[in-house]
């Protein structure tokens, strides 16, 4: 097996050995260990794992998205990523506008019910393609507030300042790059309930070395099994972005976690990913010689990965 997807496997086992059962927010349940590090070596490749497919499209154009600075998940939509509609919808179906069928607990009962499921995909459906067409709808329906876009791009002082995070710690990386503050942090404890969801991924620091560039992340919360391979791959790849903005190497990726937890529902998925064997890992490429700032999806190219097939398993919300 790979070392990406070795590391990871790891960090699975140990909660199943090791985890203890939590009630958590969504009502669903978790097993859950409190603090842990994976290192992963970019001399190795790209740490997209492969004993279940990864859709590197998803993390890439969600990065593209937080770099942006935006919060809409109109822009995600536009390129067919649906990773952040439950959280948006949640704030349609709950508003005083909304006239539909009742969508309480919908994930949940999306899962225990086939009837209900089919009610709430159309209204999901119908949910999407008025953010993709209502200008007005989108900007009230589509906005997840003070989300990880604006905390990178722009962070608000006391004193109603706006902080661009992200193109300060290039400059700093740049021009000093033996400072330990090369930091962007997402998590804002006067704009917290101005979110849909907390930063998970709440804070980030570069460290350069010798011409190569490290990045550690510390993730407060990792929903092991669906959000962390996305975590790993995205982080990967702001690393490499970084690096190249910077005239670095890209070296080690460093990913902390305070609450790792496998969902009671995922434990199915995780024995059948376990049970598999890696492929050697990809590369990506960045073409083009567009700043990261500027940059599209299309500018990055995934170079011979072969992986599992996907695992599907369902969000808690």
């Amino acid at each position: 097996m790979n070392p990406f997807d070795s590391e990871y496997h790891t960090l699975m086992k140990k909660i199943m050995a090791e985890g203890k059962y939590k009630s958590d927010r969504t009502g669903t349940g978790t097993y859950s260990i409190f603090g842990y590090q994976m290192r992963f070596d970019m001399q190795d490749g790209f740490p997209l794992l492969t004993t279940k497919k990864v859709l590197f499209r998803l993390l890439a154009t969600e990065l593209i998205w937080f770099m942006r600075g935006d919060t809409n998940i109109r822009f995600l939509l536009q390129h067919n990523n649906n990773i952040w509609n439950e959280w948006a919808f949640k704030n349609w179906v709950e508003s005083e506008e909304y006239e539909g069928p009742d969508m309480s607990d919908f994930g949940i009962r999306a899962q225990q019910n086939s009837d209900f499921r089919e009610v709430y995909e159309k209204e999901m459906e119908t949910f999407k393609s008025r953010i993709l067409e209502d200008d007005d709808f989108a900007n009230k329906y589509g906005d997840l507030g003070n989300v990880y876009g604006r905390q990178w791009r722009a962070w608000e002082g006391p004193d109603g300042s706006f902080t661009d995070q992200l193109k300060n710690v290039v400059n700093s990386i740049r021009n000093n790059p033996d400072s330990r503050r090369h930091i962007v942090t997402a998590w804002n404890p006067a704009e917290i309930d101005t979110m849909a969801l907390p930063p998970c991924h709440a804070f980030f620091q570069f460290y350069v070395n010798e011409g190569k560039l490290s990045l550690q992340l510390y993730q407060r919360s990792g929903d092991v099994f669906l959000g962390v391979p996305f975590n790993i791959a995205s982080y990967a790849l702001l690393l490499k972005l970084v690096a190249r903005e910077c005239n670095l190497e890209a070296h080690e990726f460093i990913h902390t976690l305070g609450d790792a937890h496998i969902y009671s529902n995922h434990v199915d998925a995780v024995e059948k990913q376990l049970s598999r064997d890696g492929f050697k890992p990809p590369e990506i490429k960045i073409n083009g010689d567009r700043s990261m700032f500027d940059l599209e999806y299309e500018d990055l190219e995934v170079v011979n990965y072969e992986s599992h097939s996907y695992i599907k398993a369902p969000i808690a919300v």
